[in-house]
């Protein structure tokens, strides 16, 4: 069994997943936002405060909320710097409050991601990375900025049991049992889009290879006990202890 971590380690794992967000292209200025629930009853989780950049997010700046909007941290419901993105309590409450197995809930807005999110036959099978996502990405359609507190049932329903959700004219969102493996999913599927985009571009025929042989390898990719990422995970810490270690502060 997988041993649950404290608020500590979650803490520093989350702003982790901030900081290489941020070094893998894939932040929005202080826009988009990833979530980690705790531990305990209330599905109260981790986000970031609306107004800072994901390279400066520490694991002491990341604010506890419930799932009625109240802030834990008393005091930061009035610094205009401290409130939680109204959009990202939507999206992210949505899928805390649905699906137990979401620890982590990454949501980002790419250029190769919005390009993707902005086509009528969103992702396809042309590589070895969007593979891993047959039958295994869903969608959303666009509903307007997520100010809407109704629209979480629909999230919810539209995300059913799959790690990742392509928001239709808006981003990209994924899930996982770790941080480690929402952000592998993440990274996964925005090296899809940037593929897909970058060979669309050339012009030329498309090879997409016979559906037998797509489900084939995405067979091959299935997830087992241990949650995707987790190998990698110590890796990527290394280096952003490297970087400049000041996340875990």
């Amino acid at each position: 069994m997988m041993r649950q971590p404290d608020e500590r380690q979650l803490r520093i794992d989350l702003a982790a997943g901030y900081r290489l967000l941020a070094h893998y292209g894939m932040d929005d200025m202080i826009y988009t936002h990833t979530s980690v629930r705790l531990p305990g009853e209330g599905h109260r989780f981790l986000i970031n405060p609306y107004g800072m950049t994901f390279d400066e997010i520490r694991a002491s700046d990341l604010v506890t909320v419930d799932l009625d909007g109240h802030l834990a941290e008393p005091g930061l419901a009035e610094d205009q710097n401290q409130r939680v993105n109204p959009a990202g309590f939507t999206i992210h409450s949505a899928i805390h409050m649905s699906r137990p197995d979401a620890l982590c809930v990454m949501h980002t807005h790419t250029l190769a991601g919005m390009t993707v999110a902005a086509l009528k036959s969103p992702l396809l099978m042309l590589n070895q990375m969007s593979m891993e996502f047959y039958n295994d990405v869903a969608y959303h359609a666009y509903e307007g900025v997520a100010l809407d507190l109704s629209e979480r049932d629909r999230l919810a329903r539209d995300l059913g049991g799959k790690p990742a959700m392509i928001l239709a004219n808006h981003g990209l969102l994924t899930v996982g049992r770790t941080v480690a493996e929402a952000f592998y999913h993440m990274y996964y599927l925005e090296m899809s889009c940037r593929i897909q985009v970058a060979v669309m571009q050339t012009g030329a025929e498309l090879a997409v290879p016979p559906e037998p042989l797509v489900a084939h390898a995405a067979t091959q990719f299935e997830a087992g006990a241990i949650p995707k990422g987790t190998r990698m995970w110590p890796a990527l810490l290394r280096k952003l202890d490297r970087l400049n270690p000041d996340y875990r502060d």
